[in-house]
């Protein structure tokens, strides 16, 4: 589905992703997993589209999309829920989450928005409050589903563990390995390797711009070398 070959992008003179080479088959959960300052966030940003690619190339679908614009992206099936959570929070829960749907404009707008509820019961609950007053956990909630609400065949994850306790930690990975469920393939960006590997089919380990390792998750967490580094064991 998605495929990222010699990928380079840098701030200014200083080059920060040197090379990235990455693939994400139909259907999989693909974790890249790294310290914070690795590059992770700068590689979802070019794939998205707010970070401009200097070399290599971003296939998605079998289509180059290396100079397509970031909202023709999402119209092409690619979303991404941004570190941070970047909600409106002037805006209520409900609001936002129809702007994540601003492209349709039909009677399964609600539906979507009734799977979100489904996936999210407390977003529910809270969806006529600003969203500036949900808690950071619930926040992270009302951003994956505001991505999921633009339909995207394969979605993009930066940090959505990031500040979370680790309750919500565990809910928010066990959402992500749900969407499989759901036919949608997910490249989740993540400092929590445990986590993220724990719930991914494949992951790529990133050290200062570049792809050090990757491999099948399971074997990525049985690897000595990761486990001292990223898992504290």
């Amino acid at each position: 589905m998605l495929t990222v070959e010699g990928l380079r992008s840098r701030y200014g003179r200083i080059e920060v992703l040197h090379g990235i080479d990455l693939d994400v088959a139909s259907g999989e959960i693909v974790t890249v997993v790294g310290a914070n300052g690795a590059g992770k966030t700068t590689l979802l940003k070019c794939l998205s589209g707010i970070q401009p690619v200097s070399a290599g190339s971003i296939v998605f679908r079998g289509e180059t999309l290396t100079t397509v614009p970031a909202h023709a992206r999402v119209r092409r099936g690619l979303a991404q829920s941004p570190e941070g959570r970047q909600i409106f929070t002037n805006l209520t829960v409900e609001e936002n989450l129809r702007l994540g749907a601003y492209l349709f404009a039909d009677d399964k707008v609600e539906r979507d928005m009734q799977d979100a509820f489904a996936m999210f019961p407390i977003l529910k609950e809270k969806r006529n409050l600003a969203a500036g007053g949900l808690s950071g956990g619930q926040q992270q909630m009302l951003a994956i589903a505001r991505a999921l609400m633009a339909r995207p065949s394969c979605l993009l994850l930066d940090e959505p563990s990031m500040g979370l306790a680790p309750i919500l930690v565990a809910q928010i990975f066990d959402v992500v390995k749900s969407l499989k469920a759901l036919d949608v393939t997910v490249l989740l960006v993540e400092q929590n390797a445990f986590g993220a590997l724990s719930v991914a089919d494949r992951g790529y380990v990133m050290e200062t711009g570049r792809i050090t390792m990757s491999g099948p998750a399971a074997d990525l967490i049985a690897d000595e070398r990761i486990r001292a580094a990223y898992l504290g064991i």
